[in-house]
């Protein structure tokens, strides 16, 4: 039986659909790409050889900037001095093609050297970012380009000091300039191809997630550090290979053809291009590596005019050269739209093998967490049994939302433990709840705004794929099988929870009550055994409560334990199994909801006349 309604009944939906089919959509997206690429192949037929210099140039900075494109862009990591990282690159290849350690090898193995090179640096650089944060982190790279800087003067035996060293010389055919340019261009089509497969896989989701909702990434199981050195892997390796091309375009290579401004350019050309975009940041690299040809008395002024260049942009179009192009995002949504839940499509989500039931209990024993002398939870106990939805309320304040973060993993209490079976969650980072079946959702949506409704559910699939970053970054079958199924199963989740229709919106065009139900469908994307509610209801509209509450029934009818922080007090008592009340971090009362509504603590409490 089929849950989506005909395109006639749903004039949402027969837009998405009328815009949506494959062939046309990837055309969509491919055409400017392939227009960049047909004009910059074409620069050499005006026959003159300078442009053609020029456009090689462009070709080799857009091969590092695609994979800082990845780091600054999608992981939000402010990694100002990636020039280091192409004086890396320019020297390995040089000293190795030179022999000057050793017997000369030749240009592409040197330059093959060079990447395997550049990823090991790459990782160095960008362990800071593990524990540091933006202008922090910032600091570390302009501190590791003054470093490397510094040794390729002082190492004048190999390097040549000061007076610089020979580039490598590429083979025939590439030992022309015509030949160099298409070998240049080339890499730089190859990198836009690889770094588009990442942005459109689980990894790429995974760093926007960590960029802007970091809290919400952990929860769907996205580890941060294991993601960010496998992106610094790649990205320190594309860096170095340009910078052996870059050597090789110099003909002889010193340390200040690698200036602060060579790295200001890198670094701006992802600015203005926006983030979580390859086509802006391509532009933007093409645009800056001109913009000096038609303004070649202000050189001196470059430094200022990158700058200016990127206050411009921040004032008047803050979402850079990518948001200017997203012409799709700018139309219209009809004004009355209603949340309808499908309980048939939430059985077929749920009703597969990654979402088995759970077969034991979550049991919260003793857990007692203060901050400093506040006791935020003293002695609380729970079981949240599978199947059944247990309320748990009280005023504000009362550790409602700080039991959910101890389960969590965010907080770690300084006494009892939390079960299921023989697994004890305090033992586990927070990202390992997702692989032991916990979701949860948030007091205050954490989404991705300027990612598409399915993409923000498809994140809570992350750790469903089984694609490595290696294959999603050459588009091998395991890759494409995940992105395959991973859609279908967010497309699931959206008609679950209503939502159906929206799938391509730019999800911080939702209002704030599907932004409520798109969170959930992102949890749901789990296939979780317990599911975590943080108020939920906060902002819903009478009827909208309804929806959710019998949206909540369906999903503990199929088997999950959900466990509900909620001060609806009506939406508590309709379809709460138990309920537990807690004031000033304690259990004032636990029971059915028939029980609570008379106990006299809690309506003197809590509950009121």
């Amino acid at each position: 039986m089929s849950v989506r309604p005909s395109a006639e009944a749903d004039p949402v939906l027969g837009a998405a659909e009328a815009a949506g089919t494959p062939s046309r959509t990837g055309w969509r997206k491919a055409w400017p790409f392939l227009l960049i690429l047909a004009i910059t192949a074409a620069v050499p037929l005006a026959g003159n050889d300078y442009w053609t210099l020029i456009a090689t140039r462009a070709a080799i900075y857009w091969v590092l900037v695609s994979g800082l494109n990845l780091i600054i862009g999608f992981a939000g990591q402010l990694a100002i001095g990636y020039v280091a990282l192409l004086l890396v690159g320019a020297y390995t290849t040089s000293v190795l093609a030179s022999g000057n350690l050793g017997f000369a090898l030749p240009s592409f193995a040197a330059l093959g050297a060079a990447g395997a090179f550049g990823a090991v640096v790459g990782v160095i650089v960008g362990l800071p970012a593990l524990r540091l944060r933006t202008f922090y982190f910032a600091i570390t790279t302009l501190g590791f380009a003054t470093i490397v800087t510094q040794i390729a003067l002082a190492w004048q035996d190999v390097t040549g000091g000061g007076v610089g060293i020979v580039g490598p010389e590429m083979p025939a055919p590439f030992d022309s300039r015509i030949g160099f340019f298409v070998l240049c261009l080339a890499a730089a089509s190859l990198c836009t191809w690889m770094t588009l497969n990442v942005a459109a896989s689980r990894h790429g989701r995974a760093l926007v997630a960590v960029r802007d909702a970091d809290v919400a990434a952990e929860a769907v199981g996205i580890s941060k550090p294991r993601l960010l050195v496998s992106i610094f892997l790649f990205a320190g390796a594309v860096a170095a290979i340009a910078g052996g091309l870059f050597a090789s375009l110099q003909t002889y290579i010193t340390p200040d053809a690698f200036t602060f401004e060579l790295s200001l350019l890198f670094f701006i050309a992802v600015l203005i291009g926006g983030r979580g975009s390859v086509l802006g940041p391509l532009l933007g690299t093409i645009i800056l590596t001109i913009l000096p040809e038609f303004a070649a008395p202000l050189a001196a002024w470059a430094a200022f005019l990158y700058a200016a260049l990127l206050l411009v942009i921040v004032l008047v179009v803050p979402g850079g050269i990518a948001d200017l192009l997203d012409v799709a995002s700018r139309r219209p949504l009809p004004p009355e739209r209603a949340i309808m839940p499908r309980p048939a499509a939430l059985a077929t989500l749920l009703e597969t093998p990654a979402g088995k039931p759970a077969s034991e209990p979550m049991v919260l024993k003793g857990i007692e967490l203060s901050f400093g002398a506040l006791k935020a939870v003293d002695g609380v106990d729970l079981v949240i049994e599978p199947g059944t939805v247990h309320g748990l309320i009280g005023p504000n304040g009362s550790g409602k939302t700080t039991t959910l973060n101890v389960v969590s993993g965010y907080y770690r209490p300084q006494a009892g433990s939390a079960r299921i079976g023989g697994c004890e969650l305090l033992a586990e980072p927070p990202e390992a709840r997702a692989r032991l079946g916990i979701a949860r959702t948030f007091q205050t949506p954490r989404i991705v705004g300027e990612a598409s409704v399915i993409e923000n559910v498809m994140i809570g699939g992350t750790v469903l794929g089984h694609a490595t970053l290696a294959e999603a970054l050459l588009a091998l079958p395991r890759h494409r099988a995940d992105e395959v199924r991973l859609r279908e199963d967010a497309r699931l989740a959206l008609r679950a929870v209503g939502l159906e229709g929206l799938d391509e919106v730019r999800a911080s065009r939702l209002q704030h009550s599907e932004l409520r139900f798109m969170e959930i469908a992102r949890a749901l994307m789990v296939r979780p055994a317990f599911l975590l509610l943080d108020e939920p209801a906060a902002g819903l509209s009478t009827q909208e409560i309804k929806r959710l509450g019998a949206l909540v029934s369906d999903v503990a009818a199929r088997g999950t334990g959900v466990l509900l922080v909620e001060h609806h007090a009506d939406l508590i008592f309709d379809i709460c199994h138990h309920v537990t009340v807690l004031n000033l971090g304690q259990v004032l009362a636990a029971g059915t909801p028939a029980e609570i509504r008379t106990h006299k603590e809690v309506v003197s409490a809590y509950l009121g006349a």
